[in-house]
């Protein structure tokens, strides 16, 4: 099992439900826009950071 390749996929997954979560905040209007925009970014970041490490890591299992 590959930790880093691992641990891409969790953040992967926690940038898609920050998105997710912002976007549905957008939709309701919510009062919050500056936590909105933190969850929105923070989702970015930890997407492209999840899945620049499932990319980046070779698979070494034989």
């Amino acid at each position: 099992m590959n930790v880093k390749r691992t641990f891409g996929t969790v953040l992967t997954i926690l940038g898609i439900i920050g998105l997710i979560y912002a976007a549905f905040g957008f939709i309701q209007n919510s009062e919050g826009a500056k936590q909105l925009i933190v969850f929105a970014v923070l989702g970015v970041i930890f997407f492209f950071t999840g899945i620049g490490l499932v990319k980046g890591t070779q698979d070494n299992a034989k």
